[in-house]
């Protein structure tokens, strides 16, 4: 059993920064890939970025890559998702998820745990 909790969500005008964390408790941080997802109104839940156990495997959806930066301190069990140059599309609730089973995957299916999410607004 994992459980998530996230924080650092709020309200950012855009072109603003936010740094998203997610605490982890439960089991081994170290052993598994961290997800960081997204789910605007009306939308489906989509794929923010991966970080494998270890930190040395990253990836990113295309419209963040190069805004967004992933990365995980073990030692304090935490995730954390950097967001910058946010844009009013990137409003949504985020969630960050456990995967025990794969190294990074995109697909949601493919993971175990989810947070609560917290909700990122980025006004105009």
């Amino acid at each position: 059993q994992v459980q998530l909790v996230e924080s650092g969500g709020g309200l950012v005008q855009a072109g603003g920064s936010l740094r998203l964390s997610c605490a982890a408790s439960g089991r081994t941080f170290s052993r598994y890939a961290m997800g960081w997802f997204r789910q605007a109104p009306g939308k489906d839940r989509e794929f923010v970025a991966v970080i494998s156990g270890g930190g040395g495997l990253t990836y990113y959806e295309d419209s963040v890559r190069g805004r967004f930066t992933i990365s995980r301190d073990n030692a304090k069990s935490t995730v954390y998702l950097q967001m910058s140059s946010l844009a009013p599309e990137d409003t949504a609730v985020y969630y960050c998820a456990a995967d025990l089973t794969s190294d990074t995957s995109r697909y949601p299916e493919m993971y175990d745990y989810w947070g609560q999410g917290t909700q990122v607004t980025v006004s105009s």
